[in-house]
């Protein structure tokens, strides 16, 4: 049997999109001769509905929509995904159609109830072993825990979290011997190095349950803050049958292959490991399709940036070079130019014209045209062939239309970050403008000293000095993407996140925050990665630079680390304090043991100080721009962690220390 996975890109609840692209998967695996297809988890509805699921209307909506997709399955087996609501619960299920008809809905067992998953607050879990039945319209259809069969294939299902239980108690271990095929759909977010564990979960599922796993995820970013990489693989005894290149720019993304059923496939000894997963291509490639869907789905004509030139803000103007680089070549320049929304015909005929049709598979080549260094795992393969000069030249024009800078000086400003930021503007192509803010935040100081009848200094009013340097460089930038009716870009990290050191309505004024879910070291790291292998070498520049806020004298040398602590430090007590969630004692025994050299007392220092700066500063996470989720975790109260904002601020177990 030829059988078939299908990432696709839908919008929560876009009912004409997610029908058109349902469509042209099963229309593609058609014309590809598949006889079995699946479709992501919950692709009818999207996964990102959120308390939308509890409603009536919804689900009734989806089941409506289900009919339309009966006529389209003439000759086809297909997998749908959608939620059921049955006497006020809704269960997250899996219909089955083939010739017009629905075979049944296989419903999920086990729910995601943590990181960035919240299932239990929507979805009910299915009873192992039990079913019941759905109607509409006269019609009726037996749901719950089922196997199916297709051409003498029989099969049953995982799925997504389902998979992700222990091997005694997930599905699988019931349909062990039952069936030939276990089919997952899957809405499995993106975080760096995950492939690797879904590559493992599958092949060993297969070996160890004897069967072919059939694995296929959303693709792109869905609804917001997470992403999907849009992941189809297909493992047979513990071989690997296919595996697809991850986050395609394409709407649909299909995969398929022939399995002899009637065959015997002995079981695979081993399963060989995969190469050590490249994590800034892999960031690299998530952060241009997330920023690329956020755009078009969010109808907006492009971003804006505050581009002081530090490394923040830098990366975030190198995403988006990136995203129309690799778009453009995924895609092609016409078609990506007419998927962004932002263009005109005219603009497309005029712009496009050099180039020719997309490839048929991705490539991944640096910024100069260059081949970039092997990528790990699934990503797309460097290109042999550099990008031509006139390529290059469309993909600035384009950038160009897509992202406007701004540089907005003080006095504490230098000239070394003028020029970082004017010079990345100008090799990326982006428009580029600058101007100082000296006489608004004098007149601000002016009024305030005016009210209170005193001199305002650094030596009594540090904070609020620096505070108004940052916030004023709001509303011009704002005015700028309000007029162009673009998205505007902040550029805070998570490490910045983690301790407050931004100020709120100024450096975190924006409409999407794109890089808030990695560390401020992280970002130091990629900058230097993609100077050197993605070849932007004019980031030389800022990566020259310690990362500073410049709001304080020049002469003060006022930098991050000395604000705060060094980086590699903070992120390591963030990761152990709410990934590992060890208590301030702990956290602190632990960075002893790790580094027996460093100072105990220094470190008590920054244990306090991380832990001070954490609890005061919640209420500013709440207000943070919405983020992706990027690493294997956040600090976003709306996705990955949540913290009350009036809190004890651990006053008994610092002071313990």
């Amino acid at each position: 049997m030829r059988i078939a996975g299908a990432a696709l890109n839908q919008i929560p609840f876009d009912w004409t999109h997610n029908l058109r692209t349902i469509q042209m998967a099963i229309e593609q695996a058609k014309a590809a001769g598949v006889e079995l297809l699946c479709l992501p988890e919950l692709c009818l509805t999207g996964y990102g509905c959120e308390d939308l699921f509890l409603s009536d209307w919804l689900p009734e909506s989806a089941l409506a929509h289900l009919q339309t997709i009966r006529s389209w399955t003439q000759g086809i087996c297909v997998v749908v995904g959608l939620p059921v609501r049955l006497q006020g619960r809704t269960y997250n299920t899996a219909a089955v159609l083939r010739d017009g008809e629905i075979l049944g809905f296989a419903a999920k067992q086990f729910l995601a109830n943590d990181g960035v998953h919240y299932e239990p607050r929507f979805f009910h879990p299915w009873p192992a072993g039990e079913t019941t039945t759905v109607q509409w319209e006269g019609e009726e259809w037996t749901l719950g825990d089922m196997i199916f069969e297709h051409q003498g294939v029989k099969f049953g299902f995982e799925i997504c979290e389902d998979a992700w239980r222990p091997d005694d108690v997930r599905p699988a271990a019931r349909l062990w011997g039952k069936v030939d095929l276990i089919v997952n759909p899957s809405a499995s977010h993106f975080a760096m190095s995950k492939t690797d564990l879904r590559y493992q979960l599958v092949l060993q599922a297969s070996r160890k349950f004897h069967c072919t796993y059939l694995y296929a995820n959303l693709l792109g970013n869905e609804a917001g803050r997470i992403i999907y990489d849009g992941e189809i693989l297909i493992a047979r005894n513990g071989h690997l049958l296919q595996r697809n290149q991850l986050m395609s720019f394409k709407e649909v993304d299909l995969e398929c292959v022939d399995v002899d059923f009637s065959t015997e496939l002995p079981a695979a000894e081993t399963i060989p490991a995969l190469p050590t997963p490249d994590e800034y291509l892999e960031l690299n490639q998530a952060l241009s399709l997330a920023l690329f869907d956020y755009l078009r789905k969010a109808r907006s004509r492009g971003f804006v940036l505050s581009l002081s030139g530090g490394a923040d803000s830098c990366m975030c103007a190198v995403a988006v070079a990136e995203m129309v680089r690799l778009g453009a070549a995924e895609l092609g320049t016409a078609e990506f130019m007419r998927r962004s929304g932002c263009f005109t015909t005219t603009d497309i005929e005029e712009i496009a014209d050099v180039q020719e049709a997309a490839p048929a598979r991705r490539t991944l080549v640096a910024a100069d045209g260059s081949p970039s260094a092997a990528p790990s795992g699934n990503l797309p393969q460097a290109s042999t062939e550099a990008v031509s000069v006139k390529q290059r030249e469309v993909n600035r024009r384009l950038t160009g239309r897509l992202l406007t800078c701004a540089y907005q000086g003080t006095v504490n400003s230098s000239d070394d970050t003028f020029n970082s930021a004017q010079e990345l503007a100008d090799d990326i192509g982006a428009g580029f403008h600058h101007w100082d803010i000296n006489e608004e935040v004098s007149g601000y100081v002016g009024k305030i000293e005016h009210a209170l009848g005193r001199e305002l200094t650094w030596q009594t009013d540090d904070l609020a000095l620096q505070n108004i340097q940052a916030r004023v460089r709001a509303p011009a930038i704002w005015m700028l993407a309000n007029i162009r009716n673009c998205l505007l870009m902040t550029t805070s990290n998570r490490s910045e996140a983690s301790v407050g050191y931004c100020t709120m309505d100024g450096d975190t004024a924006g409409s999407i925050s794109p890089i808030a879910g990695v560390d401020k070291f992280f970002v130091k790291q990629w900058l230097r990665w993609a100077e050197t292998e993605l070849n932007y070498k004019v980031l030389r520049l800022v990566n020259g630079l310690q990362p500073t806020a410049e709001l304080r004298p020049l002469e003060d040398n006022q930098t991050d680390e000395r604000d705060l602590m060094p980086y590699v430090l903070l992120n390591r007590i963030e990761r152990l304090a709410f990934y590992d969630r060890l208590a301030p004692a702990q956290v602190l025994a632990t960075l002893r043991h790790e580094d027996p050299a460093a100072d105990p007392e220094q470190l008590k220092t920054y244990v306090k100080r991380f832990f001070s700066l954490w609890s005061r500063n919640q209420w500013k996470r709440e207000r943070y721009a919405p983020a992706f989720h990027l690493d294997d975790y956040n600090v976003d109260p709306r996705s990955w962690l949540r913290f009350p904002i009036l809190s004890g601020g651990y006053a008994q177990e610092l002071a313990a220390l």
